[in-house]
């Protein structure tokens, strides 16, 4: 995410809060794709629960994983690279809230929809 958040904990909360309203709306354009092409709720919640994760946690997941996998030899490489992560103290948590907001997000959205779309069933017999 490009946003400026805040440093440490709170700057984490902040990033599990936009990917839970990123879940939600992800859910809620996936709920009216499936409805209008027939499909189930679990092709929305599926394909809601894949393309919020990515777009909530997909950058800061990359830099933790490259992280791991590259080899930072030369302190010159290392402090490069970590100078371009926001908050490089922070960064497995904040994956780790990320991708927890994103499906409680979807969670939410599913639980809101399907609300609605069960009081539209009932009442109409």
């Amino acid at each position: 995410m490009n946003l400026p958040l805040h440093f440490g904990l709170l700057g984490t909360l902040e990033a599990g809060l936009i990917a839970l309203l990123v879940g939600l709306l992800v859910y809620a354009l996936w709920h009216r794709v499936c409805r209008w092409a027939g499909w189930s709720d679990g092709h929305a919640i599926g394909w809601a629960c894949v393309m919020s994760v990515v777009a909530s946690a997909g950058i800061d997941a990359w830099n933790l994983f490259y992280m791991g996998m590259m080899r930072l030899e030369s302190p010159l490489y290392a402090r490069l690279f970590l100078a371009t992560i926001h908050d490089p103290n922070e960064l497995g948590s904040r994956v780790v809230i990320e991708v927890a907001g994103a499906l409680g997000g979807v969670a939410l959205g599913w639980l809101i929809f399907s609300s609605r779309s069960g009081e539209k069933n009932a009442s109409n017999p």
